[in-house]
């Protein structure tokens, strides 16, 4: 702010002052912003390109206090479900489905009960990971009708993607001749 009255002074000194050859050479640059001192606020001087109103996409959430602010925090029951054992089993289904996703391949067998085994891997990884999104971004308290809804949609999700899965292995040829009918046809058609 204060280098942009600096150079506004500096200016307007510059364009008032009787033409000498010190100030002639540098007059032209500055004539074409001449407009800017015609007494307009410093406000509009300094105004952005912005020239829409300003629309909020996605509001903020109602922001409700529950009580007062001497009110002691209510906890939650304690669960090992919702500690340290369910991080342990996130991160160990995670780490799990590497090696299973390698092993038909490398082993060159197409078990179907590996084939289930890595599509129920993949249907509870999904289901943790989106319920840890649900969680995060719609909390229970703000937005309970929405919460119970999207939870209800995960749920939803796990037995139509489950019983799609469980189609595709019983009626066709499965999750691992799929990926590797899915991988040789890219470089039989480079070829």
């Amino acid at each position: 702010m204060a280098s942009s009255l600096r150079q506004q002074t500096v200016l307007r000194q510059l364009l008032t002052t009787p033409t000498t050859r010190l100030t002639a050479a540098a007059l032209p640059a500055f004539t074409s912003q001449r407009f800017l001192l015609q007494r307009t606020p410093l406000a509009l001087q300094q105004a952005t390109f912005q020239t829409s109103a300003k629309r909020s996409l996605l509001p903020p959430l109602p922001q409700r206090l529950q009580g007062t602010v001497n009110d002691a925090q209510i906890l939650n029951t304690p669960d090992s479900m919702h500690g340290n054992y369910h991080w342990t089993f996130e991160r160990g289904l995670s780490a799990a489905l590497l090696p299973i996703s390698i092993a038909p391949f490398a082993a060159g067998s197409l078990n179907p009960l590996l084939d289930g085994a890595f599509i129920a891997m993949i249907i509870v990884h999904t289901y943790i990971g989106f319920g840890s999104i649900i969680a995060d971004y719609l909390p229970a308290r703000r937005v309970p009708i929405t919460r119970k809804l999207f939870d209800w949609g995960n749920a939803l999700a796990v037995f139509v993607v489950g019983w799609g899965w469980y189609e595709f292995e019983t009626n066709d040829v499965g999750l691992t001749e799929g990926l590797k009918r899915i991988w040789k046809s890219g470089s039989s058609l480079s070829s």
